[in-house]
């Protein structure tokens, strides 16, 4: 897994961990957190449907990828490589730190909340949370789980699709958010103009941005 440091910031401050499909889109993103006290690195994720995916499932589309469910594999690789490798790159262990991600990584983020990642907040943006069985799995979950911060974001017109499966995507948001909320999580839903892919940089800015203020106990 490739480790970019994209900002680092004071050892007192919080470290956002973004998993992403190609770290050199990231640089509009860092433009928009420069007034931010924190760290940010990206992670890149090998193979998208594959390592983000909870358990197996069929395509998404016709002509795509099965999704594989090496999941539980990917995040033992984060957890006990990728991470120690980032704090070298950091020069130091961040006291406070999040997990963020968009679409399957989105989704993979969630997942990896329930299998005791060490992250103390997950910013889902357009997250994948249509996938096969995933929001029967949260719903059994999340009450052995410590609250802490979620941030879910989607945009207004991502459920307008033919797709039988990501037609869903609106209602199992909505749902979880609501889960959340009932099981004393600071959580937030927040629902964008357009699409899955627009606007990326400014809406895992606006997560990333409410996720430093949750950390501090503040949830706009």
């Amino acid at each position: 897994m490739i480790i970019d440091v994209l900002v680092r910031g004071a050892a007192d401050a919080p470290a956002v961990f973004l998993l992403s499909g190609d770290p050199a889109r990231e640089a509009g993103l860092c433009a928009r957190l420069s007034g931010c006290a924190l760290s940010l690195v990206c992670l890149a994720v090998p193979d998208w449907n594959a390592d983000l995916s909870p358990w197996p499932a069929p395509p998404a589309f016709a002509r795509g990828d099965a999704f594989a469910g090496r999941a539980d594999a990917f995040l033992k690789a984060l957890c006990t490589d990728a991470l120690p490798r980032a704090f070298d790159a950091l020069g130091f262990v961040p006291a406070q730190r999040a997990l963020a991600g968009c679409s399957l990584a989105g989704l993979f983020g969630l997942y990896a909340m329930t299998r005791a990642a060490p992250f103390d907040a997950y910013a889902s943006v357009s997250g994948s949370l249509w996938f096969d069985g995933f929001l029967p799995y949260m719903e059994a979950a999340l009450p052995a789980l410590p609250p802490r911060p979620v941030y879910l974001s989607l945009g207004e017109r991502e459920a307008h699709t033919r797709n039988a499966r990501l037609s869903q995507v609106q209602a199992c948001t909505e749902r979880l958010y609501a889960l959340l909320l009932a099981r004393g999580f600071p959580a937030a839903l927040r629902l964008h103009p357009g699409g899955h892919f627009q606007d990326g940089a400014a809406r895992m800015a606006a997560a990333i941005e409410w996720t430093l203020c949750a950390l501090k106990g503040d949830e706009r």
